[in-house]
């Protein structure tokens, strides 16, 4: 296991894949499976401006999110404000479930499908992982996890471990939350623009793309039980276009410098890395 007093930096694998800008073909698709846990679902309805504008929140969270991933020396300070931020987030649900966002097994799901979502990018848009990569990635993980300053408590020690926790949670503990029916019904595709400078012209050309297109390939991309729990049709016609999506985006992407497969934010650490490991080599030669 990776020490998790250790920043994961450019030589782990994380690096390479978590700011891959592929995945954000899946947002929906992970933004789904937390907000199935009845906890984030209503957190997300009493705490949140989802039904406001879903798009804003998506992409105001993955700043400090890719954070505690590049942020080096900064990342445990970037993990603790984002801990922090959900220290008052707290209620009931409409089952008259108490909840806390901090409660050591919500936390760690919503991290839990952030990595999968690593794993699943792989497999769908690029390379699969092999085994031995998905152990080393799930390792990373955990000190990735760790930035928060939470306990560890409900971590899987391993992979093999992982998935048994990832396969009870989809079977046993997901639920059809209000933000999920929300997702994919008509109301959503009337959602305004994320940032004001969109709206108009912009935003009537984007939105068949970012709502529509996005929720389709979560319902074609969700596990097949999460996908027959929430209702969503899936035909074979779908699955055809799928597969035609997936190969063109692999081919798309194979074209593009390994640079700008990144966010700016991402290409900024990847950057600072590269300086800091020049200057290390200068200083190493003997004089």
């Amino acid at each position: 296991m990776l020490p998790v007093d250790e920043p994961l930096g450019p030589d782990s694998l994380t690096w390479d894949i978590a700011g891959d800008l592929r995945s954000a073909l899946l947002i929906i698709r992970a933004g789904v499976l937390q907000a199935m846990h009845p906890a984030v679902g209503a957190a997300l309805v009493q705490h949140s401006d989802v039904f406001e504008n879903q798009w804003n929140r998506l992409l105001r969270s993955i700043p400090p999110i890719l954070g505690t991933i590049y942020g080096g020396e900064r990342a445990t300070t970037i993990g603790a404000r984002v801990r922090d931020f959900h220290t008052s987030v707290s209620g009931t649900d409409d089952a008259g479930r108490a909840y806390h966002a901090l409660s050591p097994d919500v936390f760690f799901w919503t991290h839990a499908t952030f990595f999968e979502s690593q794993v699943a990018m792989r497999e769908l848009y690029d390379v699969p992982l092999r085994r031995d990569e998905k152990e080393r990635l799930y390792q990373e993980s955990i000190r990735w996890y760790a930035t928060y300053g939470v306990t560890l408590r409900p971590v899987p020690p391993d992979y093999a471990a992982f998935e048994r926790y990832w396969d009870a949670m989809l079977r046993d503990t997901l639920e059809v939350t209000e933000p999920v029916r929300w997702t994919f019904s008509p109301e959503a595709r009337a959602a305004p623009p994320p940032f004001p400078a969109l709206d108009g012209v912009p935003w009537a050309v984007l939105r068949p793309v970012v709502i529509d297109g996005s929720n389709w390939v979560a319902r074609g991309t969700l596990p097949p039980l999460i996908r027959e729990r929430i209702g969503l049709d899936w035909s074979a016609a779908d699955e055809r276009r799928l597969r035609v999506f997936r190969a063109t985006v692999r081919g798309a992407f194979a074209a593009v410098p390994t640079e700008y497969r990144y966010g700016t934010q991402v290409r900024k650490a990847r950057a600072r890395a590269a300086r800091t490991a020049r200057r290390a080599g200068v200083e190493a030669v003997p004089a």
